[in-house]
C-alpha cells in the first residue's frame, strides 16, 4: 500500500512542477531572448533551465519561490553560453559585427551600451525594463536586499546615459 502512495505522490509532485514550469515558459523565454538576441539560442536556454530545474527540482525548499528560483536559473544558464560563446568566435561573426558597426541607430546604440555595462546592473536594469518587474521582485530572483537593486539600478542607468 505504501508503494502505491509514493509512486501516486511522485506522479502528483511531477504535474504540479510541470504545471508550475509551463506557466513560466513565456517569461523565461523572454528573459533568455533579452541576453541571448537570437530566437534559437534563447529556446535552448529555456530548454537547458528546466532540464536543470527538473534534476534539481528536490533543492527548492519553498514553492512560493518557484518562479524566482526559475529565472535565476535561466539567467545561469545564459550567462554560461555567453561565456562560452565568448571563448568560441566564428570568422563569419567578426566580419558581421563590423559591419553592424558601421549602422548606428538607437536600438543598436542601447544594445552597445548594455553590453559594456558591468553584469549586475545589466542583469537588474534587463529585468525591471525588459521583463517588467519589480524591484522587489528582481531581489528575490537575484537575492539581494531591495535597497541593493534600487542602487544598482540607480548605478546601472547612469552607466546607460553615460554609454549614449
Amino acid at each position: 500500500m505504501k508503494e502505491i502512495r509514493t509512486a501516486d505522490s511522485k506522479v502528483i509532485e511531477e504535474e504540479n512542477f510541470f504545471n508550475n514550469l509551463s506557466s513560466e515558459q513565456r517569461k523565461l523565454y523572454s528573459i533568455a531572448l533579452s541576453y541571448m538576441r537570437n530566437e534559437a539560442d534563447a529556446l535552448e536556454m529555456v530548454q537547458e533551465a528546466s532540464c536543470k530545474a527538473w534534476m534539481k527540482r528536490k533543492k527548492l525548499k519553498d514553492q512560493q519561490a518557484f518562479a524566482p528560483w526559475l529565472i535565476r536559473i535561466t539567467i545561469n544558464c545564459c550567462m554560461d553560453e555567453l561565456r562560452r560563446k565568448k571563448r568560441i568566435v566564428p570568422v563569419d561573426t567578426v566580419k558581421e559585427e563590423a559591419v553592424e558597426e558601421m549602422k548606428s541607430n538607437d536600438r543598436i546604440d542601447l544594445a552597445q551600451a548594455m553590453t559594456r555595462m558591468k553584469k549586475k546592473y545589466r542583469h537588474v536594469v534587463m529585468l525591471k525594463y525588459y521583463q517588467d518587474m519589480t524591484t522587489a521582485d528582481i531581489a528575490k530572483v537575484l537575492k539581494k536586499p531591495e535597497g541593493t537593486i534600487k542602487t544598482w539600478l540607480r548605478e546601472g542607468l547612469k552607466q546607460l546615459r553615460n554609454y549614449m
